[in-house]
């Protein structure tokens, strides 16, 4: 199995990408330059731990909002798959389908992974605050979503 060797580092320019929203709407790093971005990549929609981490940024958007920063999830999901998930849970944020997972290879966060014994490759669930110059300010790497989005708020 291949997995990303791309290492994401605190001063590195973070990797242009642009994909389409639930919505269908064109997203690139490149039109967020001047605004603090927070990206987060998780692993799938509708799973439990990935339903939480989106509902906390829900919760605490407002906050990210008063700093500036703009929230944008990422997942292998498709658009459709997105627009449900989204709209289930009120999600203030664009969430990018990134189906042929180039933005999370760029990102390295395309890994192999194992569970019970079975590897596989999926999404190792990592957080990237970008500075508004386009550069990487903070990397969370294998991410635990309870206190994660206090930690975050810190960090802006």
């Amino acid at each position: 199995m291949k997995t990303a060797n791309r290492e994401i580092n605190i001063g590195d320019l973070a990797p242009d990408f642009e994909a389409q929203d639930e919505a269908g709407k064109k997203h690139a790093l490149k039109d967020y330059r001047g605004k603090t971005v927070i990206l987060y990549f998780y692993p799938k929609d509708n799973t439990s731990g990935c339903t939480q981490e989106a509902c906390d940024f829900r919760d605490s958007f407002g906050k990210f909002f008063k700093k500036g920063a703009v929230v944008l999830g990422v997942s292998p999901d498709s658009a459709k798959s997105h627009q449900g998930f989204k709209s289930k849970y009120n999600l203030p944020f664009p969430l990018l389908a990134d189906e042929d997972k180039k933005i999370c290879e760029a990102y390295g966060v395309w890994k192999e992974k194992s569970m019970y014994g079975r590897k596989y490759m999926g999404v190792e669930r990592s957080t990237f605050l970008i500075g508004p110059d386009g550069r990487i300010q903070e990397v969370f790497r294998k991410v635990k979503v309870p206190g994660h989005i206090e930690e975050l708020i810190e960090k802006i």
